[in-house]
């Protein structure tokens, strides 16, 4: 395993980190409520980035997410990327390709996934499928559903379709994290089929992967906002940090954290080199979702009386690591499915570059 950055995973991650940096401050956050920052969503797809994660791999695309999640940046970019240009990109046919990528490249179209959290037990287009490709079904929320031009959606027998959003019923709904969610209402909606057998065990592994690198970096934020807080705040004369308590931690959160970037970095270069990952993609979403929940929670704990207040940034990656907890499955269901998946002997669900259950 080699997780060295290319030329170009790296220089994609610096512009990524330069753009989030300038434009993705506290007060442009506080600004955009529950929305969308439209402004950087603009200079992300200027930039080239949304694109770029075709040519980068998924563990690029994980790299670029660590830098979202450091800021917690208000924008489509994990859902667009791995339900829309990595999706449509591996399992589109010639004229899905031509059709949707580019537009999908330039962000001019956003792309959001109603994939299931967990298993075989869907939560989206529960209905029936007729003959015609039309979709009945309500997904109770899809993230980023409001900010989507189409919504890739898995139906009860595990068939992906492509949806236009314009062509459902989108009814807002408020997260613990501000992801310009909705409720998807389908009754009769026309789908256009995206891929095979093996496209929905792959989307949704690579969706895994993509929102654990997410986790990683929004637990690397929370923890440099803990230990900048505690270098700098002092009590009896000595800084918090110097405190035994303190240190440990903030020590606990840091493996935790390497844990998270460490796993997804493993199952997205998988991936990437055609190898099998369905257990590394479970694997990297178990620890995200149970050790990011305690990342977060370190992190507002040690920000002491200043982490209880709402307005405070440390917040903020508080409740994208609690969303993000919830999104992935939550840590005990992931883990049964691993439990499952492992003794059957990796019999089901097996996948690799452009395959998923077999």
């Amino acid at each position: 395993m080699d997780f060295t950055p290319t030329e170009e995973q790296a220089a994609a991650r610096d512009l990524a980190a330069e753009i989030f940096a300038d434009l993705a401050t506290p007060e442009r956050l506080a600004a955009a409520g529950s929305g969308s920052d439209a402004e950087l969503w603009k200079a992300l797809c200027a930039a080239g980035l949304p694109g770029a994660v075709e040519d980068i791999g998924l563990l690029g695309l994980v790299l670029l997410l660590e830098e979202q999640g450091r800021v917690t940046a208000q924008v489509p970019f994990a859902a667009s990327c791995v339900y829309g240009v990595l999706a449509v990109a591996a399992h589109g046919t010639a004229e899905q390709r031509d059709r949707w990528l580019p537009a999908l490249r330039q962000g001019s179209v956003v792309a959001t996934g109603a994939l299931p959290a967990r298993g075989g037990v869907t939560t989206s287009a529960d209905g029936p499928i007729s003959a015609d490709g039309t979709l009945t079904g309500t997904v109770g929320w899809v993230p980023w559903l409001r900010d989507a031009s189409v919504v890739l959606v898995a139906a009860a027998d595990r068939t992906l379709w492509l949806v236009r959003v314009a062509d459902a019923q989108v009814e807002p709904v408020e997260l613990t994290a501000p992801w310009a969610a909705g409720r998807l209402v389908l009754d009769g909606t026309p789908g256009e089929r995206l891929g095979g057998i093996g496209a929905y065990g792959d989307v949704r592994a690579g969706a895994r992967i993509a929102f654990a690198g997410l986790q990683a970096g929004v637990c690397a934020g929370s923890l440099a906002r803990a230990v900048a807080h505690t270098n700098e705040r002092e009590q009896f004369g000595r800084p918090l940090a110097a405190k035994q308590g303190v240190q440990l931690r903030a020590a606990d959160a840091y493996m935790d954290t390497e844990a998270i970037r460490v796993t997804a970095y493993e199952a997205a270069w998988r991936r990437d080199t055609g190898l099998p990952y369905d257990t590394h993609a479970l694997t990297a979403a178990w620890w995200a979702s149970e050790a990011g929940t305690r990342v977060v929670h370190a992190g507002q704990h040690l920000h002491g009386g200043a982490g209880a207040d709402l307005d405070h940034p440390v917040h903020r990656h508080f409740l994208w690591g609690r969303q993000l907890d919830a999104y992935l499955g939550c840590g005990s269901e992931v883990l049964e499915e691993l439990g499952e998946l492992l003794s059957q002997g990796g019999r089901h669900g097996r996948c690799g570059r452009q395959g998923g259950p077999e």
